[in-house]
Parts: C-alpha cells; sequence; structure tokens
C-alpha cells in the first residue's frame, strides 16, 4: 500500500493523460494516483479506465458530470484520499507544466520539512518557460498581491503544484473552502497557515502546455482578486 496519492482533475486530457499516468509510475516512489474527470467528451475518462486494467490497485478514477469547477475537484478528490490511509496527498494539473518527478522532492519536503510542500516558480531555482509576458507579469504580480493583503509567506501562493500531508486536510473544514478556481490554491495555504501549519516551498521549472487546451479565464482572475479581499476580511478564517 502506498502512503501517498497524486490528484489530478482533468477535462479533455485525451494527448496527455496516459503519458503521465505512466511518467508517474515510473518514478522511484510508489505512488497512487486518482483522476477525477469533470465528463470529459474527449474519451479521457475511458482511457483511464482502459489503463486500470494495467495498473490495477494503484489508479483510480472520479467521474463527474459537466465541469465543476477545479476547487470541488480537489474538495471530491482529498475527501476520497481520507478514506484511505494515504500520509501525503497531491495536487497537480495533467499538461506537465507541473514536471511530475517533482513528486518526489515535495514528498520529502513534506516529511521532513513542512506540512504543506508548495512546487514553486518564483523561489530560487524555480523558473517558468514559454509563457507570454503578460501572463507571467499577472502571474508574479498575483503572488505580491496575496503577500500585501494576506501576508501569506508564499512566494508562489497561486501555484496549483502542492504535497498535503494527512493532518493537513483532516484539520481543515473542507466543506467550508468557498472558492472553486484560481483563488482556490490561495484559500487553502491560508487557511493551512492559519490552521498553524508549516508551508514550505520547493523550486520548480514551470513549462506551458504543449497539448490540449488552458482552463484559465478573466473570470478566475476576477475570482482570484476578489477572493483574496475576501479571505482577508472573513471572520471565519
Amino acid at each position: 500500500m502506498s502512503d501517498s496519492l497524486v490528484i489530478i482533475p482533468t477535462y479533455n486530457e485525451i494527448e496527455n493523460i496516459e503519458p503521465m499516468i505512466r511518467k508517474v509510475f515510473s518514478l522511484a516512489l510508489p505512488f497512487h494516483l486518482l483522476i477525477v474527470d469533470d465528463g470529459s467528451p474527449d474519451g479521457t475518462a475511458n482511457k483511464v479506465k482502459e489503463l486500470m486494467e494495467e495498473f490495477k490497485g494503484r489508479l483510480f478514477i472520479l467521474e463527474r458530470k459537466g465541469k465543476l469547477g477545479l476547487g470541488t475537484a480537489y474538495i471530491a478528490g482529498f475527501k476520497w484520499a481520507l478514506q484511505g490511509s494515504y500520509e501525503y496527498i497531491f495536487e497537480m494539473d495533467c499538461d506537465f507544466s507541473h514536471p511530475p518527478e517533482k513528486l518526489v522532492e515535495l514528498h520529502e519536503a513534506c516529511t521532513n520539512k513542512g506540512d504543506v510542500a508548495v512546487g514553486s516558480r518564483y523561489v530560487k531555482g524555480g523558473s517558468v518557460d514559454n509563457w507570454p509576458f503578460h501572463r507571467l507579469l499577472i502571474s508574479r504580480g498575483a503572488g505580491i498581491y496575496v503577500s500585501l493583503v494576506l501576508g501569506l509567506g508564499v512566494k508562489d501562493a497561486t501555484a496549483g503544484f502542492v504535497c498535503y500531508r494527512r493532518r493537513v486536510l483532516e484539520k481543515l473544514n473542507l466543506d467550508g473552502i468557498k472558492f472553486i478556481g484560481y483563488a482556490f490554491q490561495i484559500e487553502m495555504k491560508y487557511k493551512s497557515k492559519k490552521a498553524g501549519f508549516k508551508i514550505v516551498e520547493v523550486p520548480i521549472r514551470f513549462a506551458d502546455r504543449l497539448y490540449g487546451v488552458s482552463k484559465m479565464s478573466m473570470n478566475i482572475f476576477k475570482e482570484a482578486f476578489l477572493g483574496v479581499l475576501k479571505m482577508r476580511f472573513s471572520r471565519d478564517i
């Protein structure tokens, strides 16, 4: 039995899903993998179920009807993980923007240094490849904005490549997580810190996706901008 579960939400990731699954299972640590698919019309879920025959006991799927939001996908995955005995629970994208080989370093960081380990683009040794200047500016600006408003102390507050110790997710009220888009990542880190858990950052090289379509939109950025203010002045955090 593995102590580590990687959760990957998918919507139309047919080009990436099999290479990602095979890459994760090629790593030195025996990770388990949960795919949370939001009714992909391109056959992503069918490909996962086909591969489940090959990777019995390591590969799992949660199928949902329609696009219900990134945050709700991860919450569903977290709850699924907590029903098992996993000690380390990861979240990552399917498009290889998060380098799968860094899962091992995130595991090590959570084991030896902190309760939450963040794959960070903006600490020493981290980098972003193939992004246009305006997108990089928005991303870096978001990190500065979050630091000023929330005092989070995390350089890559919007990062979606994260390892949580089980005790973190058990302590947080997962049903009380309010945001489902870009702000979800900020809220999870903020609530983890407010609950007294230590967050550490591990440098990663972030590469833009080669296949499929980005799910990013202006509505997601708007949610994050307003969401940070709501977090700052909320009484239940």
